[in-house]
């Protein structure tokens, strides 16, 4: 069940009122480095698990409460525990547990304004859940305190944006190769050729690799695979069950392969994958 709040969230209240969860689109001065803004609170106790799938998304999560479990391609251990954190792109499932006590805000960024807000190299974060303090420093904590104490969701939602608004105001700007190289990327859905991106740049394919590193966290072919495996599940979720014309239309050299990336990417084939949306 959702409803649409007073400040133009929409509110998600699932069965039983297990959790709440409040997603808010970016204002017009975040759009193309913030995708959305999700406020999440669990209202009883019980064990929460949800996995991603290998995404484009560059999650900071501000928490309030008990801290998350958190696996990168496996179940969590008991020293998998994250409260606040951002986290860079991997190219595999992220399995998340709770146990009824989350509360948290969290900003989804795209790579490129996840570079420009954090100002630090991707690289750094990819593969990884970063402490708020290692990540922001004492602005970090001192926004966690100001959200923690704020009142309501659209308190909250305010606040973070003026917070990500100014970082992203005093940031440098994307180098233009690298903005242009991903874009190509995003847009063909993965399947331009790194080679030719390199040679339209009159750059080796080494030296595009190891700049994408820095401002995305990972490689142009990483980040191509991640595109064709999204572009070919949402492929999947709009009613086109054919797996071997999915495969055909997003690159892959055929259906076995997108086999293989599916297991590798979301730990699942994909007619399970297709089955739980």
């Amino acid at each position: 069940m959702s409803a649409q709040s007073e400040d133009g969230s929409n509110q998600h209240s699932p069965g039983l009122d297990r959790f709440e969860m409040v997603r808010r689109a970016p204002g017009p001065w975040l759009q193309g480095s913030v995708t959305d803004i999700c406020g999440y609170r669990e209202t009883m106790p019980g064990r929460f698990r949800n996995v991603e799938y290998a995404s484009l998304t560059v999650p900071l999560v501000i928490s309030f409460a008990e801290p998350f479990a958190i696996g990168l391609g496996k179940e969590p251990g008991d020293n998998d525990r994250f409260a606040s954190f951002a986290a860079g792109l991997y190219a595999g499932p992220v399995v998340i547990e709770s146990r009824g006590g989350a509360c948290c805000i969290q900003v989804n960024f795209t790579p490129l304004g996840a570079r420009r807000f954090f100002g630090l190299a991707m690289s750094e974060l990819t593969d990884r859940m970063v402490g708020l303090d290692d990540v922001l420093g004492i602005e970090g904590i001192a926004l966690r305190e100001r959200l923690g104490n704020a009142h309501g969701w659209s308190a909250r939602f305010a606040i973070v944006e003026t917070f990500v608004a100014a970082r992203l105001t005093e940031a440098r700007e994307m180098q233009a190769e690298i903005a242009w190289a991903y874009d190509r990327i995003i847009v063909s859905g993965g399947r331009i050729r790194v080679s030719s991106l390199a040679d339209r740049l009159g750059w080796s394919r080494k030296h595009l690799a190891g700049k994408f590193s820095n401002a995305i966290g990972v490689g142009p072919k990483t980040l191509s695979r991640i595109a064709r495996f999204n572009r070919a599940l949402g492929l999947s979720r709009q009613g086109k069950s054919d797996w071997a014309d999915i495969a055909a239309d997003c690159g892959y050299a055929d259906q076995a392969h997108l086999v293989r990336e599916f297991r590798d990417l979301a730990g699942e084939t994909p007619t399970a994958l297709a089955a739980q949306a």
